[in-house]
């Protein structure tokens, strides 16, 4: 439970791939325009993270370690063109909106990072964990940036959301005659509201470890056995 834990933290939190390690910042500028694009990216990475991470952790013990990286980016060249292809097939219109950032998965920082520091190095269980955690962190971030993107943006949540359920349209949450506010459709919107959220969870960081700090002098304990408090 605790490894589990752990790497849920770590994925989700601590080592947050967008707030933390500041990796595929290309996609999160390009797609996070609206709610329905941000979500349907952030699902298709955590499909590849996951399949990758259990792909390598299971040939691990097979691939030559001087050649390990054009494996790695082999298997997930497969993944991606497979997830592709699926897009192609079944969500056509989303998939063309998506362009070219779903091949582009395979260069994504993310994934080949992770898989090299942990799903080469770790069992089948824990890394395909982290595989899906870590692009759980990367999910909800994309997906809290393009909703508030397209509320302030063009006053609307889900838009689009007919090209995955046609019987479903977007809502209209500020009046209609909300004017828009173009640059949060832009990519320095995307830079403004990525930059705000990394501030906010620098901020939680520091609070709680002030008072992990205050917990431990009450307590009599050595304040240098404390974390760092972050900046």
């Amino acid at each position: 439970m605790s490894t589990f834990n752990d790497i849920a933290r770590n994925g989700v939190w601590k080592q947050n791939p967008l707030l933390v390690q500041l990796l595929g910042l290309c996609p999160l500028l390009a797609i996070s325009t609206s709610l329905v694009n941000a979500v349907s990216l952030g699902l298709a990475t955590i499909l590849v993270m996951m399949l990758a991470s259990l792909a390598i952790a299971s040939l691990r013990a097979l691939i030559p370690y001087e050649i390990r990286i054009p494996v790695f980016v082999l298997i997930i060249a497969a993944l991606v063109t497979i997830v592709d292809l699926s897009f192609n097939a079944f969500l056509h219109d989303l998939y063309l909106v998506l362009g070219i950032f779903i091949p582009l998965i395979v260069t994504n920082c993310i994934v080949l990072a992770r898989v090299e520091a942990f799903a080469a190095k770790n069992g089948l269980g824990v890394s395909t964990l982290d595989g899906v955690m870590m692009g759980a962190g990367f999910l909800w971030v994309i997906a809290l940036i393009g909703g508030l993107r397209e509320l302030i943006g063009q006053g609307t949540l889900f838009s689009g959301i007919d090209m995955i359920f046609p019987s479903l349209s977007g809502i209209q949450v500020l009046p209609a005659d909300y004017p828009g506010f173009l640059i949060m459709m832009l990519p320095p919107g995307a830079f403004f509201t990525l930059g705000l959220l990394i501030a906010g969870r620098n901020w939680i960081e520091a609070r709680a470890n002030q008072r992990l700090l205050n917990q431990r002098q009450q307590a009599g304990k050595p304040v240098e056995n404390t974390p760092p408090v972050a900046a």
